[in-house]
């Protein structure tokens, strides 16, 4: 129908342009107004379908193809982080505080491209895209997004999603089958003791005490109790207690985080809220105090279809070469996991990460930053995926 190098030669500097223009302009979820304005008015110019306000910021474009074929969904993420940048780059942050610490700035530019790329070629698509931009990704925009009724009308048949990836290499492709990104749950707990002075330990219930032991406990959970093939790791992000060196406090205070690759279901075969709720009752029952415990949850776990893997895994393999796909998973989260409830879903890591161009930061860092040439693969990605499940 098109050649997909030859349309991206087109468009490549439109795309630098637009991402050193989101990044220079960091707006966090849920506030992507200015983003979002652009986002709309580019995709209204390509004659296509647009709606807003879906999670306050969210925008969809629909373009509709010619014949009755499939409908697939392709979505980027718009919002930034809370983070102070220091990347010294020229078209870096120009908002104190804020910066686009996690690739959403590229992702919103290929999937522009992408849409703009296949709207001039719309006559000849058997089937129709929706472009989902997805607010606050950070904190499950997407639910939200669901909520509000962005997918309403459509019938999806697959949906894709592209992650800049710094872990990977520039020319490397993460693609796998199954759990790729983590489910979590945060947990919030609250150990009731009894305040003493520290010269009368035996006339108090340390809280302190059976913190460290809960700590110590839990950790049990992930290295006894699930199968380590299983990917469970419960971490304590933070503990409060006390306020001063001579005396037992009243209360202590434990939050973090459980996160698993298994599927949609914490509670499932290795139950591990189950198996927490368990050891923080026996734990506190031998330090004979009371106790608060709740979860909040957080993502799912990002769980792609193996069939939709299997098909696409030859695209990949044409774009980087064989020897560049490779299998890659995180226990970080991603609510890209809320489409797999409406269709199956392919979320792909694609490689950023280059030591030489200073990209090889982690994500969420004061000086991430992405390869940039690592976008051209990206927008190849989207258009051979759309190619292939509407041919």
């Amino acid at each position: 129908m098109f050649d997909i190098n030859n349309e991206l030669e087109l468009v490549r500097e439109e795309m630098l342009a637009l991402y050193k223009d989101f990044h220079q302009h960091p707006e966090l979820g849920f506030n992507e107004i200015r983003t979002s304005a652009i986002i709309a008015d580019y995709l209204k110019d390509l004659g296509l379908e647009v709606k807003t306000g879906f999670a306050k910021t969210g925008v969809t474009g629909f373009l509709k193809g010619n014949g009755s074929g499939k409908t697939i969904l392709l979505r980027a993420d718009i919002d930034a982080l809370p983070v102070h940048e220091e990347t010294g780059l020229p078209y870096a942050s120009r908002t104190d505080g804020l910066m686009h610490a996690c690739g959403h700035d590229a992702h919103t530019a290929m999937l522009l491209v992408t849409a703009k790329i296949l709207a001039n070629y719309k006559g000849h698509l058997n089937g129709n895209v929706l472009f989902v931009f997805e607010p606050n990704e950070e904190i499950a925009g997407a639910r939200q997004m669901i909520d509000d009724g962005a997918l309403d009308g459509h019938t999806i048949d697959a949906c894709f999603a592209l992650h800049l990836w710094t872990p990977l290499q520039t020319g490397q492709i993460g693609l796998a089958a199954d759990g790729v990104m983590a489910g979590m749950e945060e947990f919030h707990i609250t150990l009731k003791g009894k305040a003493g002075h520290t010269g009368a330990p035996h006339l108090s219930k340390d809280p302190i005490l059976a913190a460290a032991d809960l700590v110590q406990a839990l950790q049990a959970i992930q290295t006894r109790q699930i199968s380590p093939l299983s990917r469970t790791v419960i971490m304590v992000g933070r503990i409060q207690a006390g306020t001063v060196c001579n005396a037992i406090p009243e209360t202590a205070e434990l939050d973090g985080t459980i996160r698993f690759l298994y599927q949609n279901d914490p509670d499932g075969q290795e139950r591990p809220l189950e198996r927490f709720k368990n050891i923080v009752e026996k734990v506190c029952a031998v330090h004979d105090m009371e106790y608060e415990l709740s979860f909040v949850h957080s993502n799912k776990t990002v769980y792609n279809d193996a069939g939709l893997v299997s098909r696409i895994r030859p695209v990949a393999e044409a774009i980087a070469g064989k020897v560049n796909v490779v299998e890659e998973r995180s226990l970080a989260g991603e609510d890209f996991s809320e489409f797999g409830e409406v269709a199956p879903i392919a979320f792909i890591f694609v490689g950023a990460g280059n030591e030489e161009k200073g990209t090889h930061w982690p994500h969420h860092h004061s000086k991430f930053s992405v390869d940039t040439d690592a976008m051209d693969t990206g927008v190849k990605l989207h258009l051979s995926n759309v190619l292939t499940m509407l041919a």
